[in-house]
């Protein structure tokens, strides 16, 4: 079984008294109703699972509910014999954008106590925002991601003291050694391949066959398609976001790396305001990453965000690579030279920060070029600016260069990522292996002391 950080925190939710329905989102295919079924039935002893997805496609015993005391009724026909009390019975509402109904009856249930609920969800930032009444009070919300670095090294038999040793390192600024730096770099061009999608993980680890996770990746990326269709009603809309969706891995091999509106039905003229709300589908179900354009960094970056502006990335990095190389392993394996790599590594540094709790931003100023992220440095106020280098150039940054140097945006540091082995200080550049990545994480109260929340 993969282990999955988000595990643990709902387990510790579980177990605790707080009574607002935990609600996991995320795309699909990214394991959520595994780790929530696997969490669920250790801690309790009656669990009862309801797929309203499969419910549609069957008896739509669940589908035209609207009212607590006839979902109790429907329940107790599925499932009468397995229920219990709020302290022993826990109901997992699974794919709940599929009837966005009970959205609205999570407040009910939570009010009255009966049975402990959790609930997960694929399309929930669109069905959200079509839902009436969301039960704000009585929620907490919950993103999950496809497996980050640091879980692929697990799956890999990575141990406990080992990556402890890596977060001391990262800590500290030090270098690894050459031997661990090779054997580190070379699980990280691994998950380049792969990615962390867990359906795609375990048949890389059962086969090490690029054919057959490429043909798991497709069939994802179709599913991702298919799922436009059934929650988009507009049949243009639907093919707007097919092409786009379909555009995602070409507009990365372009030097700026940006949506063009033009180049979606080919029209001339044509604006990025007219696709708002494709590309809030994209974004909002998870399948794409959105990263916007900050022409003035400052902290914090939300307030100056240029929302017309904006590049998209796949949810996850091995989708990119099945889509830019195919059954080729040996351009990102071996680094070929004629290959540019650039769009991949910044895919999975986007895809890490964002698992990491980093809204996404890159900076882009018409007189002094383009950095590829700036990310909120909230223990300092400030800003982060970091570039992703796959190449042996990776001293050269002039952007970057002038965007430190600048007085007006108090830039105490910048990091480059790239493949080198050594970490470095060079006049306010941090230069570190790429791999690091995975322990640049934004602040996460569940992890702070209590004092430094009182004021």
């Amino acid at each position: 079984m993969l282990y999955r950080k988000i595990s643990s925190y709902i387990e510790e939710y579980l177990k605790s008294e707080n009574d607002k329905i935990l609600l996991i989102e995320g795309a699909r295919q990214i394991g959520k109703s595994f780790i929530i079924r696997e969490v669920g039935k250790r801690i309790y002893p009656n669990f009862i699972e309801l797929n309203f997805v499969e419910d549609d496609e069957g008896p739509q015993l669940l589908k035209n509910i609207h009212s607590t005391e006839e979902f109790y009724l429907r329940l107790s026909a599925i499932a009468g014999i397995q229920l219990g009390s709020y302290a022993d019975t826990l109901i997992f509402l699974d794919e709940i954008q599929h009837y966005p109904q009970y959205l609205t009856l999570l407040k009910f249930f939570r009010e009255e106590h009966k049975f402990r609920f959790i609930a997960s969800g694929s399309l929930l930032g669109i069905a959200l925002k079509k839902t009436t009444s969301i039960p704000v009070g009585s929620l907490i919300r919950k993103r999950m991601y496809q497996l980050d670095f640091e879980e692929w090294l697990i799956a890999n038999g990575f141990g406990e003291d080992a990556l402890k040793y890596l977060k001391e390192c990262y800590d500290k600024r030090a270098s690894l050694s050459e031997d661990m730096h090779q054997y580190i770099l070379s699980l990280f061009q691994r998950y380049l391949l792969v990615g962390g999608l867990p359906d795609v993980v375990n048949e890389y680890l059962s086969s090490h066959n690029i054919a057959k996770v490429r043909e798991v990746q497709e069939a994802i990326m179709e599913l991702y398609k298919e799922d436009a269709a059934k929650y988009e009603q507009e049949a243009e809309r639907k093919l707007h976001i097919r092409r786009i969706y379909d555009m995602i891995s070409s507009q990365m091999e372009n030097k700026k790396k940006r949506v063009v509106a033009k180049n979606i039905q080919d029209k001339k003229g044509d604006r990025f305001e007219n696709y708002t709300e494709e590309f809030e589908y994209l974004v909002s179900s998870g399948i794409a990453l959105a990263v916007n354009a900050i022409s003035n960094p400052h902290y914090p970056l939300l307030e100056s965000v240029h929302k017309n502006l904006l590049k998209l990335y796949h949810n996850d990095v091995g989708l990119l690579t099945a889509k830019l190389f195919k059954y080729s392993i040996k351009a990102i394996l071996e680094t070929e030279k004629s290959v540019n790599l650039g769009s991949v590594y910044e895919s999975v540094v986007a895809q890490e920060l964002a698992a990491h709790g980093h809204p996404l931003f890159y900076y882009d100023n018409k007189a002094k070029g383009e950095v590829d992220y700036i990310i909120d440095d909230s223990d300092k106020c400030r800003v982060l600016p970091v570039e992703v280098k796959s190449g042996k150039d990776y001293r050269v940054h002039s952007a970057l260069n002038t965007m430190v140097s600048d007085p007006e945006y108090r830039i105490d540091e910048a990091v480059v990522l790239s493949n080198e082995r050594e970490v470095m200080l060079k006049k306010k550049v941090l230069y570190m292996p790429v791999y690091f990545v995975m322990f640049m994480k934004a602040i996460d109260v569940t992890e702070m002391d209590e004092k430094d929340l009182i004021f």
